[in-house]
């Protein structure tokens, strides 16, 4: 292994690159804006925090035009994608128009769309944030969630894997 520092040209990729090396799921947040607005994006960033109190931990980008949404929304819906909803990532990660069209969902609590298909669907209430970075981090209390028998989509080294038996 060789080591790279801040000082190093490369840095910020080399960065990506090694924080790459840890596998995760993939989720996409959803939301129902104020104007009635269904707004959902892609987000490996998720984890557990807590079991008592049930938290959960994620974050985005504070440059992407959804963010003040997502912090003032009383509720958001985190969809953990199965194993064969890879489109359904790549469409929430994309800048396309209705990212709803087409797709089965039911409605959560404050209308945060459930995506139908996932491995687990948490429904969460916002309850705190924090800046961190150039992103915004949100601990969020888990009101009620469901999972499905599913194998999840998972996200490694810069491209998406599927479990193997």
């Amino acid at each position: 292994m060789s080591q790279t520092t801040p000082a190093d040209e490369d840095f910020t990729r080399s960065f990506r690159n090694a924080l790459g090396m840890f596998a995760t799921g993939i989720t996409v947040v959803t939301m129902r804006a104020p104007s009635g607005e269904l707004i959902g994006i892609t987000v490996n960033s998720f984890n557990s925090v807590s079991l008592d109190p049930p938290l959960v931990v994620w974050s985005l980008s504070s440059n992407l035009p959804s963010r003040p949404l997502f912090e003032a929304c009383e509720y958001y819906a985190i969809n953990v994608l199965a194993a064969d909803q890879e489109a359904v990532s790549q469409r929430f990660a994309s800048r396309m128009g209705d990212r709803f069209a087409g797709l089965g969902f039911d409605h959560g609590l404050g209308g945060a769309p459930l995506l139908h298909g996932c491995c687990a669907r948490f429904e969460c209430r916002n309850t705190t944030r924090h800046a961190g970075g150039d992103h915004v981090v949100f601990i969020s209390e888990v009101v009620r969630f469901e999972r499905a028998a599913a194998d999840p989509l998972i996200y490694f080294g810069g491209s998406y894997r599927h479990l193997s038996p």
